[in-house]
């Protein structure tokens, strides 16, 4: 498998750090209000990733974390009249609520920032007794000048950095680009204890005493949007190998950015929109297929046409998979014709595809395009005349990849209630009476209900559209 590391600007090969196992960590939210559709995308491709890689056999623990103590989440508990935990809990709670919706697996551990104060505070501790670190009024801060590689992710020099950047205008800091790694306490923000006295932690250090914490001093895989290689992920590296002195992590994978209507995202826009504002027009499934019909580094328009389209898409491949179950329910031979034996081997083509497309650096495109191609094939080679071994092995085959990218993996609701039963019933009889005109009204009372009804040789299909 070949991964585009963002340090080496090259698809190198992975090789993990211990063989069939993955140390991986992906940079979540912050909590204070519910994630936007930009957000949506690296916990999508990232998902992706790790999906595929247990898909193939690996072992990984992947981390994900929660910013729960943040200048936006006090401003929110102050806005709402309600504590900064308040504030985090809740939005950690609705962030699960849109994680689910958009097929995201559980992290091995959702670790919270407050939960790792102590962790914090040594690490911190220990890069001022190391010399990197300095101690001004309260605050401390990194001396990027001491750690020779700062600028390495982002191949910048520092003057390129310092010219480039925005950077906050605070007389204490020794050089323009330090950053903060524990803020003094203000009145009416919460603080911990520390040898520097009351205060809390800085944005950057979060991610790597808890990537240190659960995974170890270096990983396998960093992941997360391209906003944040700069500072974020690059001063992670600095702050992470200067206490090692140990490289910090492998590989460093980034997605592309996310464009609104061809527009960048932007509340002054008027374009900003969250998963939640989404959920209400397109189920949420549609934009994860949305997310994965494109390459993850290359940058993406998001717009009312773009989802249409995926969902008409995904569709498809529902009614494919809906089709196949149908025939297969209806089937009557079990063993493989001597032609079926011989077609069946253009399965593994197909599996063969989907592989080749993710072990290239992810393309997750190139996979579902296979999955179609799959699709078309199952469509073309199966129907009321095959055999039940082999309409089975396609759906097998179709469901393996399909749930690789956790896509056409819900359950359709055959649950008919007794009103419909019994119109479908009486359409039934009114067509054997061959009474069309009302066998076509409770055709338009049902398909106004929702249910859309397939006249076939072996029954009738429905489905809830």
């Amino acid at each position: 498998m070949k991964l585009y590391n963002t340090l080496t600007r090259t698809k190198e090969e992975f090789v993990p750090i211990e063989e069939g196992k993955v140390k991986m960590y992906v940079c979540g939210p912050t909590v204070y209000n519910y994630i936007h559709i930009g957000n949506a995308r690296p916990f999508i491709i990232f998902d992706s990733l790790r999906r595929y890689l247990e898909y193939r056999g690996y072992d990984v623990t992947y981390i994900q974390n929660f910013t729960d103590v943040d200048d936006k989440i006090i401003k929110r508990g102050h806005e709402e009249g309600i504590s900064p935990e308040e504030v985090a809990t809740k939005y950690i709670n609705e962030y699960f609520v849109d994680a689910d919706g958009l097929g995201i697996k559980r992290a091995s551990v959702h670790p919270r920032v407050t939960d790792n104060i102590e962790q914090i505070i040594k690490f911190v501790k220990e890069l001022e007794d190391k010399g990197y670190a300095y101690e001004v009024n309260g605050d401390v801060y990194f001396d990027t000048k001491k750690f020779e590689g700062y600028g390495k992710l982002s191949r910048q020099n520092q003057d390129d950095l310092e010219a480039g950047a925005r950077i906050e205008v605070n007389g204490q800091k020794r050089h323009p680009m330090d950053f903060v790694l524990w803020k003094a306490k203000k009145e009416g923000e919460p603080g911990w204890s520390s040898p520097w006295g009351e205060g809390r932690p800085g944005w950057h250090i979060e991610c790597s005493v808890m990537s240190n914490r659960y995974l170890g001093e270096t990983i396998d895989i960093h992941a997360g949007g391209q906003d944040l290689t700069f500072p974020h992920h690059e001063n992670e590296i600095a702050q992470s190998e200067a206490r090692s002195g140990k490289t910090f992590s492998n590989y460093w994978i980034h997605n592309g950015y996310i464009n609104i209507n061809n527009e960048k995202m932007s509340k002054s826009k008027g374009n900003f929109f969250t998963v939640r504002d989404i959920s209400k027009l397109y189920d949420l499934e549609a934009v994860r297929f949305f997310m994965l019909s494109a390459h993850y580094r290359n940058p993406v328009n998001f717009s009312d046409e773009m989802l249409s389209q995926s969902k008409a898409g995904l569709e498809r491949l529902y009614n494919a998979k809906e089709k196949l179950e149908f025939t297969i329910s209806n089937l009557q031979k079990s063993s493989m014709t001597e032609n079926e034996i011989s077609i069946v081997k253009e399965l593994d083509a197909y599996r063969q595809k989907f592989i080749s497309a993710m072990e290239d650096d992810v393309n997750t495109a190139d996979a579902i395009s296979s999955i179609f191609e799959l699709s078309k094939f199952i469509n073309s080679n199966v129907n009321e005349e095959s055999t039940l071994e082999f309409a089975t092995k396609c759906l097998d085959e179709f469901n393996e990849l399909t749930s690789v990218l956790n896509i056409v993996n819900k359950k359709k609701d055959d649950v008919v209630d007794e009103e419909v039963e019994r119109l479908i019933e009486e359409r039934t009889s009114a067509k054997k009476n061959k009474d069309f005109k009302l066998a076509d009204e409770i055709r338009q009372k049902l398909l106004d209900m929702g249910i859309v009804l397939e006249d076939t040789r072996q029954g009738v299909k429905w489905k809830r559209v």
